[in-house]
């Protein structure tokens, strides 16, 4: 069916943040190893805090979309990182690899013709898979827009 392929291309861009919003690599891209644990004035978390989130997020949405025997984390606590600040630059790389491979992960989900788009998946509350990837997409646009304002509060966002 056509418009089934044509509806899993649009997903998978809108995934990708092909469009109308900035992508996740382009927002981390040159981020000073320094800044990545700070707090802008007036602003409750850090570069690295929403990384974190957004890498807890996505992984929940993902595993709660393919696995009938995942457990989400608490909320609101457990999708929060609990340090302001990685604890070194191999756990900024280690997040970044986690939320990318997440990432395509949940791509070919949604590209996958035998994965059922509109079904109810079966041990969620009248979730489909179609809406995790929408919430999904609209989480990371959200807060990559704040990693981008975060960067310029910090005096660290390239100039346009």
């Amino acid at each position: 069916m056509t418009s089934d392929r044509e509806l899993r291309r649009h997903l998978v861009r809108l995934l990708e943040a092909r469009g109308a919003h900035l992508d996740f690599d382009r927002a981390i891209a040159g981020l000073p190893i320094a800044l990545r644990g700070r707090r802008p004035r007036g602003l409750p978390y850090s570069p690295w805090e929403l990384l974190e989130h957004m890498r807890i997020a996505q992984w929940d949405i993902l595993e709660f979309s393919r696995d009938p025997t995942h457990v989400s984390p608490p909320w609101p606590g457990g999708y929060w990182p609990t340090r302001r600040a990685p604890a070194s630059s191999a756990a900024w790389g280690k997040s970044v690899r986690a939320f990318r491979a997440d990432l395509r992960a949940m791509r070919r989900l949604v590209a996958n013709p035998r994965a059922k788009l509109l079904a109810r998946i079966p041990h969620g509350t009248g979730q489909t898979l179609l809406r995790e990837a929408l919430v999904l997409a609209d989480h990371n646009a959200y807060h990559v827009g704040q990693l981008v304002a975060v960067r310029r509060l910090l005096g660290a966002w390239p100039a346009d």
